[in-house]
């Protein structure tokens, strides 16, 4: 029997990639750390995304969902979370059966026999995937290839300006005081919502159109707001050009007190027992309830380890395709589409897609993940020519550039792909994901 092609992840693209090997024939296996295909996805399930039906369905799950009689749910409508998983990442992981398997993490790969340091036979030993089962039971798995699309969104960025946690923030989180997510319910009190992407402005739209209680401060870590808002209604993505103007509204409107250039060091108790945000400058917010730190997402690549991967030093992204995607450069509609050209690394047979392969860099779509994944499975079907042609055109953002000054002067900024659905017109939640 072939080694299997190992997908790490079942959430939007990890299906994707299993459902494109499935159709090329090619042994695949899928392993997913959460009970149920689309777990992460869940999480998040009160979010309503900004992209329709169309661009959230991969074009070879389509193909492998119509013959069972699914049917795709209308194009002109915005899912939430809960409704992806539930119409569309659920009866794909029903139809892929035996090749879905939940309750499974990976917690390591390797070249059988040989820890990174070793050459010899790194072109010619599979791999082995070390997975841990939810009843215990661990298992090595050979592989002749990974795929990893394990995403992002169980490592958020911390609420600290220099990328660590502030001093006493962890204490804050573990009190309830400060999360990392997009709240479900509403907050009252002084309530501070931290980062300048698209989580966080649907935060703001959402606690200033729902919670009457709730005074809310926006600190941002870039000198001004200027182009936060996006491309309005340039953006070729409506929902997504609808939720920045929502939030500037919200601002205009002096629903949001704004602090800029505000890199939190710590985070300490006030008075009766509320919390103070102090910037590493010597600046406060005062008598705070409630911190929404929504400040990006980073890849865990500690159980990749014994793999020799090619990553930039900035973004952890594939070296390839890091300069596509820096976010001091790029804003989400002029990133080119890639493959498995760009994904590669000198660990045959390895490649990490999906928002994992953005590494820190904000502003993913779904549609990026499902052409990367294409082009992987036609790689490893042998079909190099349509692993190599690009299928793919991504929506424009309406916002010239990129990031540029992100914790200095305010230029443009990215950020997840995703809003909540308290509205209907609300249609922002991801990407980045949180």
């Amino acid at each position: 029997m072939t080694d299997p092609v190992v997908v790490v992840g079942g959430g939007p693209v990890g299906l994707a990639a299993a459902a494109e090997l499935a159709e090329r024939d090619v042994e695949v296996v899928l392993f997913e750390r959460g009970p149920t295909a689309g777990a992460a996805v869940a999480e998040w399930g009160h979010v309503r995304l900004f992209s329709a039906w169309p661009e959230l369905v991969a074009p070879a799950a389509r193909r492998l969902l119509e013959p069972t009689g699914w049917t795709e749910p209308p194009a002109g409508v915005y899912p939430t979370g809960a409704e992806w998983v539930r119409h569309y990442l659920e009866p794909l992981a029903a139809t892929l059966a035996e090749r879905v398997r939940t309750g499974a993490e990976v917690v390591g790969v390797a070249r059988r026999g040989r820890d990174r340091v070793v050459d010899a036979g790194r072109d010619t030993e599979p791999l082995t995937v070390h997975v841990r089962h939810a009843d215990g039971r661990e298992e090595r798995v050979r592989a002749r290839g990974v795929v990893d699309a394990s995403g992002t969104w169980g490592t958020p960025n911390p609420l600290g300006g220099d990328g660590l946690p502030a001093l006493g923030e962890r204490a804050a989180a573990d009190a309830g005081r400060l999360t990392y997510r997009i709240p479900r319910a509403n907050l009252a009190g002084h309530v501070v919502v931290a980062g300048s992407g698209h989580s966080a402005l649907t935060a703001l739209v959402a606690l200033t159109r729902r919670n009457g209680d709730a005074t809310v401060t926006w600190i941002l870590r870039r000198g001004g707001i200027d182009d936060t808002f996006g491309g309005g209604a340039a953006d070729e993505l409506p929902a997504r050009g609808r939720l920045g103007q929502q939030a500037r509204a919200a601002v205009e409107a002096g629903g949001v007190r704004v602090v800029t250039g505000f890199r939190t060091a710590a985070v300490q108790a006030g008075a009766g027992g509320s919390l103070v945000l102090v910037a590493d400058d010597g600046r406060t917010v005062d008598a705070v309830d409630h911190v929404v730190a929504l400040t990006g997402l980073r890849p865990d690549l500690a159980w990749l380890s014994e793999l020799r991967l090619s990553l930039d030093s900035t973004l952890q992204a594939p070296v390839r395709l890091a300069p596509m995607i820096d976010p001091n450069v790029h804003s989400c509609g002029s990133v080119p589409p890639h493959g498995v050209r760009e994904l590669a690394h000198p660990e045959p047979g390895v490649y990490l897609a999906g928002m994992k392969s953005y590494g820190r860099a904000p502003t993913f779509l779904a549609l990026t993940g499902y052409e990367q994944v294409r082009s992987i499975a036609a790689a490893f079907a042998g079909d190099r020519a349509a692993a190599e042609r690009v299928e793919l055109v991504l929506p424009e953002s309406g916002v010239c550039g990129g990031s540029g000054g992100y914790d200095g002067d305010g230029a443009a900024g990215g950020g997840g792909c995703c809003g909540p659905a308290a509205e209907p017109e609300l249609l922002q939640l991801t990407r980045r994901a949180p």
